[in-house]
C-alpha cells in the first residue's frame, strides 16, 4: 500500500506567493546528503524558473560528488523582506545536471535579464555544472505579531511522480490563483 503524502497539493495562490519570493531573493541554502550520513549545507546563488531552481556547483566540489551520489536535497530560503506574506521557504527537491546547451543558454538568458550586474553564474567552461532542482515538497514560512506559521504542500502524487497540472515555470496550465496561501 503505498504511503500517503501529509501535504495537501500546491494551489494557485500557494504558487504565486512561492515564485515571487524566489524571484525576490538569489541565495540559497543547500542541504546534500554525503557518504558518511553527515549533511553538508552551503550557500549557493540561484536563479528561478517558476518553481524549479537553478545554480552552478564547481565540477571538483564535494557538493556535486554528493548529488551525484544522492539527489535529494533540502533548500532553505530567507527573505529580509515579507513577500506577499512570506518570509521564507523551505523545499525538499530532486538535483539533476543540466547538459543541454539550448537549456543551459536560456538559463544564461535568465541570469543577465534578472541580475545584470553579476556574471559568475554564466559558466564558460566545462569546469563547472549547472544543477536543477524540482521540488517535491514546498514549505512556506510567514510571521506575524512575533510569531511564524509554516504551511506545507505536495508537487508529487500518491506515486511520487511530479504532479501533473502544476507548473513549474510559466506557461499554459498554469494553476489558478483563485485559492488563500493561509
Amino acid at each position: 500500500m503505498p504511503a500517503t503524502d501529509p501535504y495537501p497539493p500546491i494551489h494557485g495562490q500557494a504558487v504565486e506567493t512561492i515564485v515571487s519570493l524566489l524571484a525576490h531573493e538569489r541565495l540559497m541554502s543547500i542541504g546534500v546528503n554525503r557518504p558518511d550520513g553527515w549533511p553538508q549545507v552551503t550557500t549557493v546563488g540561484y536563479i528561478n524558473d517558476g518553481l524549479d531552481l537553478y545554480f552552478v556547483t564547481s565540477r571538483e566540489s564535494q557538493k556535486l560528488a554528493n548529488i551525484q551520489e544522492d539527489h535529494r536535497v533540502s533548500v532553505s530560503i530567507h527573505s529580509d523582506m515579507d513577500v506577499v506574506g512570506a518570509v521564507g521557504i523551505s523545499m525538499a527537491a530532486r538535483a539533476t545536471e543540466v547538459t543541454d546547451p539550448i537549456e543551459i543558454e536560456r538559463l544564461n538568458r535568465i541570469m543577465r535579464e534578472r541580475w545584470p550586474s553579476i556574471s559568475v553564474y554564466c559558466p564558460a567552461t566545462s569546469s563547472v555544472a549547472i544543477i536543477h532542482l524540482e521540488p517535491e515538497r514546498i514549505c512556506v514560512i510567514s510571521a506575524a505579531s512575533g510569531r511564524s506559521k509554516t504551511e506545507c504542500f505536495s508537487l508529487v502524487d500518491a506515486a511520487d511522480t511530479p504532479t501533473s497540472g502544476v507548473v513549474r515555470g510559466p506557461g499554459p496550465g498554469a494553476v489558478s490563483a483563485e485559492a488563500r496561501l493561509f
